[in-house]
């Protein structure tokens, strides 16, 4: 089975209306479980990977329970968990359809992971036969407290020689504590060696410049090859950037493709046409566990791009946080696969 792909990070409550409602236009919600780092683990798992989760959850909480048994329905390890005080985390979703955007409202204040410090995690246990580790730049902009349990996480991982990746992930609704972005951001990833972004997170995370329109729905590969040169000189630690790449044309229609500079070369994947997205919370999650995965598995980081592509390509047909995709299906698409055609 090989070594376990360890993730750390806040999963919480996901509230959503039914189909493409407004919140509470109806006064129900589909409850659900999400948050990055757990989407990475949970897709790693349904590729067939060995993958833990560790997070801080409420003690004596019955939905806290109901994460871990839904973690385990989909065979992530969760006995690398903590529990502690505060509350879980819970986001609501309001899915956005053609010229309407979607839209999410935090209520994570106090959460477990957010009051959780230095210390808390015991990281020897937690890193036990780890062969990769991820985090992401959410869990930085919770708190100062998780900021630095997440700097703490990357530099254990380091010193035991686990490969490091990072989902810059900004979230500009989130950091509100008091220290810049750039500051903590740039901290964590020089103890990083796998980072994933979008042209945005670049710019918001790092404060290097994309000479790129991030709302222009076309994209300059040329400038992208620059970009990640740049943020390869800057950080000498990184073995390889990935840059998702959405042309969106509205909240329905997106093109989706990605690039990766590894030193070696820069190179971008095929390009997918999704005209009726049904769930892109989760996308770039996918896209990263398809990435560990190939670049474990796959016999080129090429291949491994595409996979990626593909598998984060496939998670927008499906709702909810969780990528639910497996290799065959990942695979069927990059052979062609992509007509929607009935399987009998």
């Amino acid at each position: 089975m090989g070594k376990t792909t360890v993730t750390f990070g806040e999963i919480m409550l996901r509230l959503a209306p039914p189909g493409f409602e407004k919140i509470l236009q109806t006064p129900q919600f589909v409850a659900t479980f999400g948050g990055g780092e757990a989407n990475v683990a949970v897709a790693v798992a349904q590729l067939g990977l060995p993958a833990a989760f560790v997070t801080v959850l409420p003690d004596k909480n019955p939905v806290a329970d109901a994460v871990i048994g839904e973690l385990r329905r989909f065979g992530v390890d969760t006995s690398r968990i903590v529990r502690g005080k505060g509350r879980l985390g819970i986001y609501y979703l309001e899915a956005g359809a053609n010229q309407r955007a979607s839209k999410v409202v935090y209520d994570r204040d106090h959460s477990a992971i957010a009051l959780a410090k230095p210390g808390d995690i015991r990281w020897d246990r937690a890193l036990e036969d780890a062969g990769w580790f991820h985090v992401t730049g959410i869990t930085p902009a919770i708190s100062s407290s998780a900021a630095d349990l997440a700097l703490e996480a990357v530099k254990k991982a380091r010193e035991k020689g686990i490969t490091v990746s990072c989902d810059l992930n900004y979230r500009k609704n989130l950091w509100k504590w008091g220290k810049p972005t750039v500051d903590v951001m740039r901290e964590l990833v020089k103890n990083i060696d796998i980072a994933i972004a979008n042209e945005e997170d670049v710019q918001m995370a790092l404060g290097i410049e994309a000479e790129v329109d991030v709302h222009s729905g076309k994209l300059d590969r040329v400038q992208y090859e620059k970009l990640t040169a740049k943020v390869l000189s800057e950080y000498p630690n990184l073995k390889a950037i990935a840059i998702t790449l959405r042309e969106s044309k509205s909240a329905s229609h997106n093109g989706w493709s990605a690039c990766l500079n590894d030193r070696l070369g820069f190179m971008v994947s095929r390009s997918y046409e999704i005209t009726h997205i049904v769930d892109r919370v989760g996308a770039g999650d996918s896209f990263a566990a398809g990435l560990i995965y190939g670049f474990q598995v796959l016999p080129s980081h090429q291949d491994a791009l595409e996979f990626a592509v593909a598998t984060s390509c496939l998670k927008h047909s499906l709702p909810g946080d969780f990528s639910r995709t497996t290799v065959d299906e990942v695979n069927a698409l990059l052979k062609g696969g992509g007509s929607g055609r009935v399987q009998r």
